[in-house]
């Protein structure tokens, strides 16, 4: 509640699907972990409001939280856009030059306006469809649909009974899947978080509390992924490892030359997660999204007097991130190798809802777990997991010497 409504107004109530499925969502992990490892119990709505906690950030309405994302009315409904990357900044005069009612940009006016100002004279479909081409992070209010995960079962394989010998390769960033890899690091498995040495995790440059909150208990491989041979050390730990947890659009590792399909079909990984804004396949397959717009497509807000606003911060991201841990869990359970594909916006769709009515007029300010220690500096344990996966001292040293790999 003390992140959602607008600034100046009162605070307003969650979605009447949110707070109840959550906390199952909760309830499984404790129950799954405690049987394969160590139980992990974990206050979700808490979960939800800590980067705002140690950010200091509140409720703005209709502009998101942290203040990359905005809700905007079109003729016949609404849009969330994102314009996190300075590319999605630069790419505004183009998608507004492509509308139907184009106008022009002029060079001192804030994109936020022009936008504001071309968005409200079109219909939401051509002005979502515009964005969407140009790669923009862009949703409309309620597009998406349940069910939050879609599991692809790709072959036999014995289940674990224990996490204490699992290995998890973690190559996602930012929030949702580092969450997800935080939880199984908790509940006992080996997480290695696998970076580009090039460009690593954005969330490293943020606030270094949150980020050791979502990466503490991992280890940090550095891999410069625009060289072939760092690319052979990425599929090799991929190869290695008995869940592999990514969050980019499937042709960007695709361009990696790995493929989850592919890779399943081998007798490891067992499980690979999937997170993506819209899913892995169909229209949405190509689709950039983050945790704001993301959650307006799963129709995951509240209902001001005026229209919808921001339900908490960018709450699709720690949404998705506890959902899939729950997954994956489930997964490590069962038999057999499977793909999970778990979309952000699908994600926000099952837990949609009426904006429940506020129960109390002063909220409680959002507060952050407490510290689960220091997260590992970049590429810290790059050269004893490169020679625990069979890579010798001769061909450590060589990849070092050409800068592919950190640490």
């Amino acid at each position: 509640m003390a992140l959602t409504g607008h600034g100046s107004g009162p605070a307003l109530g969650p979605p009447s699907g949110l707070v109840s499925s959550l906390q199952e969502v909760a309830a499984s992990i404790a129950d799954r972990s405690a049987i394969l490892g160590r139980p992990v119990v974990l206050d979700p709505l808490g979960v939800l409001t800590e980067r705002a906690a140690i950010a200091g950030i509140r409720r703005r309405g209709r502009t998101s939280c942290g203040g990359a994302a905005r809700l905007l009315p079109t003729v016949d409904g609404w849009l969330a856009v994102s314009l996190t990357r300075p590319e999605d900044i630069e790419l505004v005069p183009a998608w507004i030059g492509s509308l139907s009612v184009a106008r022009h940009v002029a060079d001192d006016e804030p994109p936020w306006d022009a936008l504001s100002a071309a968005v409200a004279e079109d219909t939401t479909g051509d002005v979502l469809a515009a964005g969407a081409l140009l790669g923009l992070p862009v949703a409309a209010l309620g597009e998406a649909a349940a069910p939050a995960v879609i599991t692809v079962q790709h072959g036999p394989g014995a289940g674990f009974s224990d996490l204490s010998g699992v290995r998890v390769v973690d190559v996602s960033a930012l929030w949702a899947g580092p969450l997800c890899g935080s939880v199984l690091a908790d509940a006992g498995a080996t997480v290695v978080k696998v970076e580009s040495s090039t460009r690593p995790d954005g969330a490293r440059d943020g606030a270094p509390r949150f980020f050791d909150l979502l990466n503490a208990g991992k280890r940090s491989v550095a891999l410069d992924l625009g060289t072939d041979q760092g690319r052979v050390a990425l599929r090799h730990l991929i190869n290695e490892s008995d869940v592999v947890i990514e969050a980019s659009r499937p042709r960007a590792l695709e361009q990696l030359g790995v493929c989850a399909h592919e890779v399943l079909r081998s007798e490891r990984p067992s499980v690979w997660l999937s997170i993506t804004g819209h899913g892995r396949g169909g229209p949405g397959r190509g689709r950039v999204g983050f945790g704001d717009d993301a959650a307006v497509a799963g129709g995951l807000v509240s209902h001001a007097h005026d229209g919808p606003v921001f339900c908490a911060d960018a709450v699709a991201d720690p949404c998705t991130g506890l959902v899939a841990a729950s997954a994956v869990l489930d997964a490590l359970g069962g038999d057999g190798s499977v793909l999970l594909d778990v979309a952000m916006a699908r994600v926000a769709a099952s837990l949609a809802g009426s904006t429940l009515p506020a129960v109390d007029a002063e909220p409680t300010a959002p507060v952050a777990r407490r510290d689960r220690g220091r997260a590992s500096s970049l590429g810290e344990h790059t050269d004893e997991v490169l020679g625990e996966n069979g890579f010798s001292g001769e061909e450590v040293a060589a990849l070092r010497a050409e800068a592919i790999v950190g640490g």
